[in-house]
């Protein structure tokens, strides 16, 4: 099995369930991990997955408000599987920087695992 890595990747963007979330917005912060099986030695592009095809789903799923983020994740599972069927596992973390919590110091955030 392989895995492909998007670490701490950096949106700004308008999810939350309050109202000041999606009008201020907030920073976020996003890790994916995605298994694959290659059926033989990876030696071109076409053996692997595209790190950039999963970037530009990324990027184009952060620029529409959603109100959870488990739903986010949940889109781009699905968004990232139907890139190549030999995907297996997709894991995704998503950290909110700066949550909307009184005096609250830290970040919170959701972790999605999809196995197909």
């Amino acid at each position: 099995m392989n895995t492909i890595t998007l670490n701490n990747l950096h949106f700004y963007a308008y999810h939350g369930v309050h109202e000041e979330e999606a009008i201020v917005g907030g920073n976020f912060e996003v890790s994916i991990l995605v298994d694959f099986i290659s059926s033989k030695e990876i030696a071109d592009l076409r053996d692997t997955i595209n790190y950039v095809a999963i970037y530009d789903i990324v990027k184009k799923q952060f620029a529409i408000p959603e109100k959870l983020l488990e739903v986010l994740a949940q889109n781009l599972a699905f968004l990232i599987y139907k890139l190549d069927n030999r995907i297996k596992r997709i894991n995704i973390s998503i950290q909110k920087l700066n949550a909307p919590i009184a005096n609250f110091e830290g970040n919170v955030g959701i972790c999605f695992t999809k196995e197909f």
